[in-house]
């Protein structure tokens, strides 16, 4: 089974149909929902820990450095990884090359916007903001495309908003303008996400992943023209290396994830995302957000675990409807 929309978590996912790549075997003996599991939570722990070592960065290096010197890195992964899969493929329509300039756009702006509000808000809390993205996408697919959402799913997006309040509580001393930029990085994600549903079955997943990962790169490197570069410590240069294998890693595990398992069982592993920024966020950086921030995640969490069964259940009786 194929997952044509890539889950979000942090700046970068990517899908992949059947066709794009080899076998992905294991010695062990697992199911397909088992190896789907481990994968998200292998996917999840890269990503939650590429973040963290950005966090860490924060006030060593510019973040257009930072961004520069991991695009290089990770975009030059990404092209060997397509060209060795065979999915390194530009002979597609203008329709699809309008979807993916906007896609790009969209990676660009949410790079920018969560890094920028991760350096300056507590980790845990930029994660939970994130996990709105299968309530903003469903809320956007109705808005903009025009699919029908049932009064159960409108139900479980507007409970999803009140945690997103609860954890931003505007009005209140701790909402400040780096809650808005965490926000606008869900919002630039969504839109990420919406375009990926729009392309044709032609465009190769690990293209349209090298293009947002080029756009990136080539928005970091033009920024960080007007802005002095700091010398790389040991410290500062083992953490940007860091985050860059945590990156590679977690295309690699989402490249495998979108092949195994049933979406309805795999999607809701992706919320460990947020258990491991819970852990991380304590351990490393001294941060245990408070008990409204706690409801708030939790709420998310509970909404977008009923959203993935909801449309799961409706798919499977499309499906029998056909049958």
């Amino acid at each position: 089974m194929s997952w044509k929309t890539p889950p979000s978590c942090g700046v970068f996912f990517c899908g992949l149909e059947a066709s794009d790549a080899g076998c992905y075997r294991t010695p062990m003996a697992l199911t397909d929902n088992t190896r789907g599991a481990f994968l998200m939570m292998a996917s999840m722990a890269s990503f939650t820990f590429g973040d963290a070592c950005v966090k860490a960065l924060s006030g060593d290096i510019p973040l257009s450095q930072l961004l520069t010197l991991r695009g290089i890195i990770a975009t030059t992964f990404i092209a060997l990884l397509a060209y060795r899969l065979n999915a390194l493929r530009f002979d597609f329509g203008r329709r699809d090359w309008v979807l993916v300039v906007i896609r790009s756009l969209s990676e660009v702006a949410a790079a920018y916007f969560f890094l920028t509000a991760l350096f300056h808000m507590p980790l845990a809390n930029v994660t939970a903001l994130l996990q709105m993205l299968p309530l903003t996408i469903t809320l956007g697919s109705a808005v903009f495309f025009g699919e029908a959402v049932g009064w159960r799913r409108w139900a479980a997006i507007a409970l999803g908003f009140v945690g997103m309040l609860l954890i931003v509580r505007p009005g209140t001393e701790g909402f400040n303008a780096w809650s808005i930029y965490a926000l606008i990085a869900v919002v630039c994600v969504t839109v990420r996400d919406l375009t990926t549903r729009r392309m044709s079955a032609e465009v190769p997943s690990l293209t349209v992943t090298f293009c947002a990962s080029l756009a990136v790169l080539v928005f970091a490197a033009f920024w960080s023209f007007g802005q002095e570069w700091q010398p790389l410590t040991l410290r500062s240069g083992s953490l940007v290396l860091a985050t860059s294998l945590f990156i590679m890693g977690g295309y690699s595990f989402s490249v495998f994830v979108m092949r195994v398992g049933e979406i309805s069982f795999v999607a809701p592993f992706r919320y460990t995302g947020l258990i491991m920024a819970l852990i991380l966020g304590f351990v490393f950086f001294g941060e245990w957000p408070g008990l409204l921030t706690q409801i708030g995640a939790a709420i998310i969490v509970a909404t977008g675990l009923f959203t993935f069964w909801r449309e799961a259940r409706l798919a499977r009786q499309a499906n029998t409807r056909r049958t």
